[in-house]
């Protein structure tokens, strides 16, 4: 029988306009982003509908506005195939927090305002940082690190095969993508982000983040739940509060998760949230997994047609 795992976007994936058309189309849908906008105490959902780029693409509503369109793919795929079963979750970054909640560890509300909360903690540590990110596309792992010793900067995603993040001050991963191109890489890209993620950079934020879960309520995960930070299944609440703090300063380790649910027997994954960055990766990865992926109307429906199948 398929095991099935729900994975949860990552920022960067953020679009304006999503979620708009779910909402407008199931009252599921409408319901929780008003219950977003209550819980936040401001309007999120206009943010994410008709918000300007600059507006959307600030952590602090980057973050939850991921969280929570992932969150209405989720219930929404759980309304249309109620016989669907999951046996894991995993989530790139930010993500992690709605695969946590999938699997029971916190609830939706409480989801949500840990989410705004990591993103407003990296926010303000972003502005007091000059930092930057850059892809490095067709370079191996072993040859960026050399690349990331020399600039001085550090992994931050290890995403699929040939597509490494990296992390740091801003001039230092400037360095390392010219050094990446010399060293063979078809491409070393900066990526349109307010700061160094998964990096040393982020370090200000981790005691504000530990305070934030350490009032949360918890408790252990219903299903596997995969950690960014070692690649393997979450342990207790304890263990999942450190690995979360961790998981700031750590590298995301997606290629490795993948590989490790594969080989523990699951072939069918569904992507939840916007865009399709993660189907993406698995086709890198492993081309033999059925991947899914909804994000909107239509890549609902499509995916619900092919599930009932």
């Amino acid at each position: 029988m398929s095991k099935t795992a729900w994975l949860f976007a990552g920022q960067g994936a953020q679009v304006v306009g999503m979620g708009q058309d779910l909402a407008e189309q199931f009252p599921t849908a409408r319901a929780l982003f008003d219950r977003d906008n209550a819980a936040l105490g401001y309007d999120l959902a206009g943010i994410c509908f008709r918000g300007s780029e600059p507006e959307l693409t600030k952590t602090e509503n980057a973050q939850p506005g991921i969280y929570l369109v992932s969150w209405v793919a989720f219930q929404l795929l759980k309304e249309q195939v109620p016989t669907l079963k999951f046996e894991a979750t995993a989530g790139l970054s930010l993500g992690e927090t709605a695969a946590l909640a999938a699997a029971g560890v916190v609830d939706f509300e409480e989801g949500l305002k840990l989410v705004r909360w990591r993103g407003r903690f990296m926010q303000e540590a972003c502005e007091v940082t000059q930092g930057g990110m850059a892809a490095i596309i067709g370079l191996d792992e072993d040859p960026t690190r050399e690349v990331c010793a020399q600039a001085g900067v550090e992994i931050a995603n290890l995403n699929c095969p040939g597509q490494i993040v990296v992390s740091g001050e801003l001039e230092k991963v400037k360095q390392a993508c010219e050094l990446a191109r010399s060293g063979g890489a078809k491409k070393a890209v900066l990526l349109p982000v307010a700061g160094a993620y998964h990096s040393k950079l982020m370090t200000s934020a981790q005691p504000k983040l530990r305070a934030a879960l350490a009032a949360a309520p918890m408790q252990a995960p219903t299903v596997i739940v995969i950690s960014n930070v070692t690649a393997r299944p979450h342990g207790n609440v304890t263990e999942i509060q450190s690995l979360l703090v961790e998981q700031l300063t750590a590298p995301v380790r997606w290629e490795e998760s993948m590989r490790f649910l594969l080989a523990e027997g699951f072939t069918r994954f569904i992507e939840l949230g916007p865009g399709k960055a993660l189907s993406g990766f698995m086709k890198r990865i492993d081309r033999t997994a059925h991947m899914f992926n909804v994000a909107d109307v239509p890549s609902l429906q499509e995916t619900v047609k092919a599930l009932r199948a």
